[in-house]
């Protein structure tokens, strides 16, 4: 097989996952699909609420007509998901955004499900999910301003290497995109199967439903991570950017950790992950605008 049919076989690939075009197609079905699972839940609620169909319900998704935003939200983080793949192959601080976007996510969606959780004939103030609920939107609130900073300071560096190295380094992250969506896509089915039927049969309650699909995910983002800091080398040997790229995998596994920790221990991870991401950020813009490390 020739290089030109090599090359031909490639694009059509990239294009079939990572393409604008697959992004816009992906993004309107994601919306249909978003729209409807919202509907259904609502409608198994309510089947659950008069007595119709009496529906095992261990992880409470189906006590009030709140917990129908779960469902399509955690569409709506799917599709947050191909977006970070998406832009994994163009901008490595829209990669690592993406990630920080994705968890921000999960703690509005947490917020959400305590929502519903709350029995408003308790004391509001110290009831431990009201606790949860302040402790999560004042969470929010820093998440959502600590992206703001980081989105506002990624700037696109200036290419350290020659076009060949530039190019093969695009070629490995365009196929990592490529291989992680399939990846992904049987995690989340396989995990969603397990969850099933350890709800329904086996009534065993994970510490968090959070956790599901998304401690896996960032477990395989953080050995992604690494693969990537080892070929960067192909695009640049830089010291600023081996340090960068190492903070943003520390953030990751920070990420990760996070998912074994709840309550305050769970954000106070979390927003140690998006301050030392940023911090990296702002020092590397800094070296790069003063050609600190330039060989």
């Amino acid at each position: 097989m020739n290089s030109k049919k090599i090359k031909f076989i490639e694009n059509k690939i990239f294009d079939f996952f990572i393409s604008k075009k697959s992004k816009k197609n992906i993004e309107k079905y994601v919306l249909s699909v978003s729209v409807v699972s919202f509907i259904i839940h609502l409608f198994f609620i309510y089947l659950n609420k008069f007595d119709v169909v009496k529906i095992y319900d261990p992880y409470n998704l189906l006590n009030n007509p709140i917990t129908a935003v779960y469902t399509p939200f955690s569409f709506i983080l799917l599709y947050e998901i191909y977006l970070l793949i998406y832009y994994l192959p163009r901008s490595i601080s829209t990669y690592v955004s993406k990630q920080f976007e994705i968890i921000t996510l999960i703690v509005i969606r947490r917020i959400f499900k305590n929502i519903s959780d709350m029995d408003i004939e308790k004391d509001l103030i110290f009831n431990a999910i009201s606790k949860d609920i302040f402790i999560d939107l004042a969470a929010a609130l820093l998440l959502f301003f600590l992206i703001y900073l980081f989105r506002r300071n990624s700037i696109k560096s200036e290419r350290n290497s020659d076009q060949v190295s530039f190019n093969t380094f695009l070629r490995i992250k365009k196929w990592t995109s490529c291989l992680l969506i399939p990846i992904l896509s049987a995690l989340a089915v396989i995990n969603f199967v397990v969850w099933l039927y350890e709800s329904y049969y086996n009534s065993i309650e994970l510490s968090s439903i959070n956790s599901i699909f998304f401690d896996e995910f960032f477990q395989i983002l953080i050995l992604v991570d690494v693969l990537l800091l080892i070929f960067s080398f192909f695009n640049s040997d830089s010291f600023h950017t081996i340090i960068r790229n190492s903070g943003f995998i520390i953030s990751t596994i920070l990420i990760r950790i996070s998912f074994m920790a709840n309550g305050l221990t769970n954000v106070i991870l979390i927003l140690s992950s998006l301050l030392f991401g940023l911090f990296i950020l702002l020092i590397y813009n800094e070296c790069e605008k003063r050609n600190l490390f330039r060989n």
